[in-house]
């Protein structure tokens, strides 16, 4: 079964119950490492998308995966809404005028997106950020989807995947962003752009079930 237009709203609805449900824990994550606001930023961000979702409720997947990105860039702080806007806005131009997605779509909207993340950032796995659970997520995605497995099989692979770059992001020395300026000191915690990004792919993942 493709992902249509409605179920892409119902996950962009989804993600902003979520992030705002973990509101307190992405901003307890960011508090040894980062400016204690991430949390905060995300749930401000989505809110503010989900307000603009109405406008864009007939168009293709497209134009509202771009709508939510220009909306995340302009209103969250920190260095998430650049990164998460820039991956909104990849992942709406290798869309555009879809109204269906099907697997293959599904792996190269998100290739696009980590690409968005990667050119913005400057990031590489290993470096403790959002990469580390979005890489493995997309590599699992795409062997599935190889290997001729359903759309909520693959998306399910793909959120577990996330799930396990996140948690390995707690040993990683950071060398990217605000945590690289503890040195040592930011090993031992888990990184929550990683951490928001395994909840954004677990949302999909359950949202097309």
């Amino acid at each position: 079964m493709p992902i249509t237009t409605e179920d892409m709203l119902r996950w962009i609805n989804q993600v902003a119950t979520v992030l705002h449900e973990n509101r307190d824990y992405l901003t307890q994550l960011d508090s040894p490492i980062g400016d204690a606001d991430h949390g905060i930023n995300m749930d401000r961000g989505f809110k503010a998308v989900i307000a603009k979702l109405p406008t864009v409720a007939t168009m293709d997947i497209g134009s509202i995966l771009k709508t939510v990105g220009s909306t995340l860039v302009s209103t969250v702080g920190g260095a998430s809404g650049p990164l998460y806007g820039t991956a909104f806005l990849r992942a709406g131009m290798a869309t555009s005028g879809k109204n269906e997605l099907y697997e293959a779509d599904v792996v190269s909207m998100l290739e696009a997106a980590l690409e968005g993340i990667k050119a913005r950032g400057k990031a590489q796995p290993g470096e403790k950020t959002m990469v580390d659970a979005l890489t493995p997520a997309i590599a699992a995605m795409k062997e599935a989807e190889q290997h001729n497995v359903r759309m909520a099989q693959m998306l399910r692979r793909g959120s577990d995947a996330a799930e396990e770059g996140m948690k390995a992001t707690i040993p990683l020395l950071a060398t990217k962003g605000r945590a690289s300026y503890l040195g040592e000191r930011s090993i031992g915690h888990q990184d929550p752009g990683a951490t928001s990004s395994w909840l954004m792919l677990k949302a999909l993942a359950d949202t097309c079930a």
